[in-house]
């Protein structure tokens, strides 16, 4: 029985996740006002999985948060670019910094991270371009308070550039 080889797949039953589609879904990103974009494998909000691609331009805030669900641990590799991983203690100290990239060169030094349910995080990208996938369970569930640090700015609040900008620095 012959195989099709590459040249010849059938992309209509499958996503090719390529330079075209980061380029694509970077793009999105770069002219949204929050300067990040998802792309997402998975059909619906209440799907049991989510699984999807974050493309996330400098300047974009992700408040810290956490996830106490316990079916909500999330995993991230970064495809493209370079991505600034903190983790907090619950006053907000900061316990880890870690650079994530695809590979060393870049100057990372992983490709991802598992981050288990309960973790104050956040993310914030280091270079322009910079698109990691997400995987974890659905279905979509809004923070609620407890899972908003009350001692980090609100997304959209006067004082989360200053903020950022200090996180920022923890990767200079």
């Amino acid at each position: 029985m012959s195989h099709p080889t590459s040249n010849t797949l059938n992309t209509s039953l499958i996503t090719l996740i390529d330079s075209a589609l980061l380029d694509a879904v970077s793009a999105e990103a770069r002219s949204h006002p929050r300067l990040r974009k998802n792309r997402n494998f998975h059909h619906s909000d209440d799907a049991p999985g989510h699984r999807l691609l974050n493309a996330i331009e400098p300047g974009s805030y992700i408040a810290p948060h956490r996830h106490l669900d316990p079916h909500k641990d999330e995993t991230m590799l970064v495809l493209r670019g370079q991505l600034g991983l903190v983790v907090f203690d619950e006053n907000g100290a900061v316990l880890q910094v870690v650079h994530l990239a695809p590979d060393a060169t870049s100057g990372g030094i992983a490709q991802g991270v598992d981050i288990p349910h309960g973790c104050w995080h956040t993310v914030l990208a280091l270079e322009s371009a910079t698109v990691f996938c997400e995987a974890k369970a659905g279905p979509y569930v809004p923070l609620t308070n407890d899972e908003r640090a009350c001692w980090a700015p609100p997304e959209g609040d006067p004082a989360a550039s200053g903020y950022l900008e200090k996180l920022r620095a923890l990767f200079a």
